[in-house]
């Protein structure tokens, strides 16, 4: 019969466990409380000593340690016996595994959305709702960029993941150490630029102010070129440019950009970049004189592209005085072209060397809006994005440009783009007519549901004020062409193009 008794076997195995023989501890606090009571009757005897003095005598042979001398042993043996005791109560810093260390790190990373919707009121604004996290470094006069690694990401990789191209909020973005890159993460190896457009890549004009502060890192940076462009909207990817960027592009960089697209990688898998320039604010930061230097670059670059003269005395096509009419077909462009057309060639032909040319601007080519520009002096055209070709002419050419009815009260501050563009590239905007008359709208004139009546307006003519106009813009510009002639022999040719 088997008899359990839980008594007994509860003291057996109290007894066990007092046999067995436990590791050896660098901090035990028995251990401690021993040291610490050796101490104090140490420090009570050598105190005891110290307050004896021996004064030699002839049935004391031995020599006594004077007060100074004993208080020196009483010194020396508690600092041995604190430092003893301290160290015997501190735990062992044993050396952390590396690897150990790493996974830390990696399990420490967090993703955040690439659009942040608490900034949706003010999207473009400081940190802006694209990385929202993150700050950008803002030099004097320079573009706003951020870059990984650098000192301000204290050496960190960026890393993105998601490929959601109708929500930004669903691709997420984070720091990462290279030695700890989140778990699954592919690395890409060169420079990737990480492009941020509010609007998008297929109007040259919002195109153009998105890749542009790139063209000036490139230029500051010892003209270093990317391997790849990520491009967003809103946080969403997107995967084209539109084609006259992206020729431009290829034109200033000397390749074709590569845009990712990330076929390769899983929708939930990180990847992180070598090396990564991001900007989010376009021109934003920097100064007059650096926009001026970044348009000659894109427009020295797109000229030799296109195999076109880079200075004018070099051309035989060039007139003395070029003046383009860039026409629009469809929104925005002019009810009646011909009498447009026949207002601004009587006034060309009355200045000697003037030539009058009349394009479309859907009709040309990437290099033959080049080649256009680079014969234009003065260019005559609608407000839209074919006047984004500005940059292409000569620096100090003239723009003038016209407006259908109703945007001067409507159309908020960005009417004005092409003014800002002409100053940003060196050109002479010499004004703008607005028709006065157009299409009715059943609102109040400060209605804003009247701007989706006007927006896309016919433009229609005056031929008294079109001749005026003219005629000043032509007298000024031959005036400066005859003191350019006077000059000529000290000024130096453009030949080459920085960044080659």
């Amino acid at each position: 019969m088997n008899n359990y008794s839980p008594a007994f076997h509860r003291h057996k195995s109290l007894k066990q466990e007092k046999n067995i023989m436990l590791p050896f501890s660098c901090y035990s606090p028995k251990l401690s409380l021993y040291i610490l009571a050796t101490c104090v009757i140490l420090l009570m005897l050598l105190q005891i000593r110290s307050l004896h003095t021996v004064l030699p005598t002839p049935s004391s042979p031995l020599p006594s340690l004077s007060p100074s001398a004993s208080w020196s042993l009483f010194q020396q043996w508690q600092n041995l016996v604190l430092n003893r005791t301290l160290a015997a109560a501190s735990p062992v810093n044993c050396t952390q595994n590396p690897d150990s260390m790493n996974q830390k790190l990696r399990d420490s990373i967090t993703f955040l959305p690439l659009k942040d919707l608490r900034f949706s009121n003010q999207p473009l604004d400081g940190h802006t709702w694209f990385m929202s996290s993150m700050y950008d470094t803002r030099e004097e006069g320079e573009v706003q960029y951020q870059q990984f690694p650098s000192e301000p990401s204290k050496d960190r990789l960026l890393c993105l993941k998601g490929r959601d191209t109708h929500d930004g909020s669903w691709n997420y973005y984070a720091l990462a150490w290279p030695e700890a890159l989140p778990t699954n993460a592919t690395l890409m190896k060169g420079l990737t630029f990480v492009s941020y457009n509010h609007y998008n890549y297929d109007n040259i004009w919002h195109g153009l102010s998105a890749v542009m502060p790139f063209v000036a890192w490139h230029r500051k940076n010892s003209c270093e070129k990317p391997t790849r462009w990520v491009l967003y909207h809103w946080g969403e990817l997107r995967f084209k440019m539109g084609t006259w960027l992206n020729l431009l592009m290829e034109a200033t960089f000397g390749q074709a950009p590569h845009i990712e697209e990330f076929n390769d990688v899983d929708d939930d898998q990180p990847v992180c970049f070598e090396k990564a320039v991001v900007m989010r604010h376009n021109e934003g930061g920097m100064s007059r004189e650096r926009r001026m230097e970044v348009y000659d670059l894109m427009r020295c670059k797109a000229r030799v592209y296109c195999n076109v003269s880079l200075d004018r005395r070099d051309s035989h096509e060039r007139p003395d005085i070029g003046m383009t009419l860039l026409m629009r077909s469809g929104a925005r462009s002019f009810r009646n072209e011909t009498a447009v057309i026949g207002v601004f060639e009587k006034e060309c032909k009355k200045v000697k060397g003037c030539r009058l040319m009349v394009a479309y601007s859907n009709n040309l080519t990437f290099c033959q809006q080049v080649k256009q520009m680079s014969l234009t002096d003065i260019l005559i055209s609608p407000h839209g994005a074919q006047l984004t070709n500005m940059f292409l002419m000569d620096r100090n050419s003239s723009v003038m440009e016209f407006y259908p009815k109703g945007w001067l009260k409507l159309a908020g501050v960005g009417q004005y783009v092409y003014h800002w563009i002409a100053s940003w590239s060196g050109m002479r905007h010499r004004g703008e007519w607005r028709d006065p008359n157009g299409e009715s709208c059943p609102y109040s004139d400060e209605d804003h549901r009247c701007m989706s009546f006007y927006k896309n307006g016919l433009i229609g003519y005056n031929e008294t004020h079109f001749a005026e106009w003219a005629r000043n813009v032509l007298n000024d510009v031959q005036t400066k062409r005859f003191e350019e002639e006077g000059t000529k022999n000290g000024t130096a040719s453009m030949k080459t193009c920085d960044c080659n």
